[in-house]
């Protein structure tokens, strides 16, 4: 076998003319490739830092870019454009002042959603309150739960919930789940069965493609939104999966984390949303339901939706524009934090002109490179002024952003590249006191166990300096 090898290897090198070929070959790959990338007129760091990091990487670059690269879907853009007429025109519930309605103009064009109100929003802190409510909603269910997740695991959080949809199908609720193929992917078919023979549906959203070798694999874009709706009246999303590792009741070290149950009007904006992924996902014409009609509630609400089938990334815009309509305070709450220079400029802008500006994230995430990218911007920020807090006692993944006594943003998206560009997410934009009240009392409770960050920190080179700013440069990618 090796003589073999080394023969061809050996018949290899005496072909003639062989560097010349290799080097024609090269910079052929690295134009064709070079060409692809730019054509996609994205950010011109995030374009360099493809072309830099394929280049160095031979033909193997382009496997990774065809995997792993940015890409951008057009069906579902159309789809949405066609299906969000379907729905009757939302009320207004962003009419108070000028930059309430500047940022619901610019959430209603970049989303297609209008502005809205919700009757309750509840906010449920960790997943034991999330899951005890989901559970008892769903034991009232009487027509349809509809049900998107990007981690559910087949552990006991996940079982429990899979039996009581079960239970609700078998008498005759209509149930559909949809599951991203890559974050719940340790749920299997036969897991599934029980909930299939009761009379479920389940599908899975881009599922892996290889067999169609003409097509780029979706790997990179996967759904991160948590939907949950019930009859059409009460909704719930957030940023609670469907895990053990979410529940304090069943570990020591669950994540700390954040949810919403809403009722009103907010939840047909919300059953829109899975209704368009449902329809995508299985390629099935969009289901028409009868929605109830909900009076007006005094919560004003809009539902941000993003992802890369629109190019306006409208919850990265909208937590943009929050920032700067803000007038005396920006907490943002965010387990990562990678920002782009829009938000990191919006940030130190805020803290610059004299606003209570604070960022609180987890003093080390479930990802060593994230945390570095995250800690390589906090010279920057703590020179302009922002207090960054890193909370310890357990992983946080609460994403919220909150500003001044009335806006709030509560959602799945983290404050980074992949949410902002690569992920489907799912945020709801609240104009109300009350609700921005309970979110300031939690993140002013949050702030009681953590460190604070420092000028003065020791920040060794091998350990601290050097990682930052190598994990910096991947930040376009992150």
């Amino acid at each position: 076998m090796l003589d073999a090898l080394r023969g061809v290897w050996d018949a290899i090198l005496a072909i003639p003319h062989l560097k010349l070929y290799l080097t024609v070959a090269y910079v052929g790959y690295v134009l064709w490739l070079g060409a692809w990338i730019a054509l996609q007129k994205r950010e011109p760091a995030a374009t360099l830092s493809w072309l830099i990091s394929l280049a160095a990487l031979p033909y193997v670059g382009f496997v990774i870019y065809y995997f792993f690269g940015p890409q951008r879907i057009q069906r579902q853009r159309l789809r949405r454009l066609r299906n969000r007429g379907r729905l009757d025109p939302h009320p207004s519930g962003f009419d108070r002042d000028a930059d309430a309605l500047e940022l619901a103009r610019v959430a209603q064009a970049t989303t297609g959603l209008a502005p809205t109100t919700a009757t309750r929003a509840d906010l449920l802190i960790d997943g034991a309150a999330k899951y005890t409510a989901l559970l008892a909603e769903i034991a009232k269910a009487r027509e349809h739960i509809h049900l998107e997740y990007y981690i559910y695991l087949p552990d006991r959080t996940g079982t429990a919930l899979r039996d009581a949809l079960v239970e609700r199908a078998r008498a005759g609720v209509k149930v559909r789940l949809l599951l991203d193929a890559v974050g719940s992917g340790k749920v299997s078919w036969r897991y599934l069965q029980p909930l299939i023979d009761a009379g479920g549906e389940v599908a899975w959203f881009h599922p892996m493609r290889l067999r169609w070798f003409w097509k780029r694999p979706w790997l990179n874009l996967r759904t991160h939104r948590k939907i949950v709706v019930v009859d059409g009246c009460v909704a719930f999303t957030g940023g609670i999966n469907i895990t053990d590792e979410e529940d304090e009741r069943l570990r020591e070290d669950a994540y700390r984390d954040l949810h919403l149950r809403l009722e009103g009007d907010v939840v047909r904006a919300l059953q829109l949303v899975f209704v368009e992924d449902w329809a995508y996902a299985t390629g099935d014409p969009p289901l028409k339901l009868a929605l109830p009609i909900c009076g007006a509630g005094t919560v004003a609400a809009q539902v941000l939706v993003s992802g890369p089938d629109s190019p306006w990334e409208a919850i990265h815009r909208l937590h943009v524009g929050a920032i700067h309509s803000a007038r005396r305070r920006v907490w943002l709450v965010t387990p990562y934090f990678v920002p782009g220079e829009a938000a990191r400029m919006a940030l130190t802008s805020a803290a610059l002109g004299g606003l209570d500006v604070r960022l609180l994230v987890p003093k080390v995430s479930d990802s060593v490179l994230v945390t570095w990218a995250a800690r390589s911007y906090f010279d920057e920020l703590l020179s302009a002024g922002v207090r960054i807090h890193e909370y310890g006692p357990r992983l946080l993944h609460t994403k919220a952003l909150l500003c001044d006594d009335e806006v709030a943003i509560i959602g799945s998206a983290n404050f980074d590249n992949r949410s902002f560009r690569l992920n489907f997410e799912l945020s709801v934009l609240f104009r109300d006191a009350g609700l921005a009240g309970q979110l300031a009392a939690l993140i002013e409770n949050e702030l009681g166990q953590t460190t604070r960050v420092r000028d003065d920190r020791g920040r060794p080179l091998w350990r601290s300096r050097l990682p930052e700013a190598i994990a910096r440069l991947m930040s376009p990618l992150l």
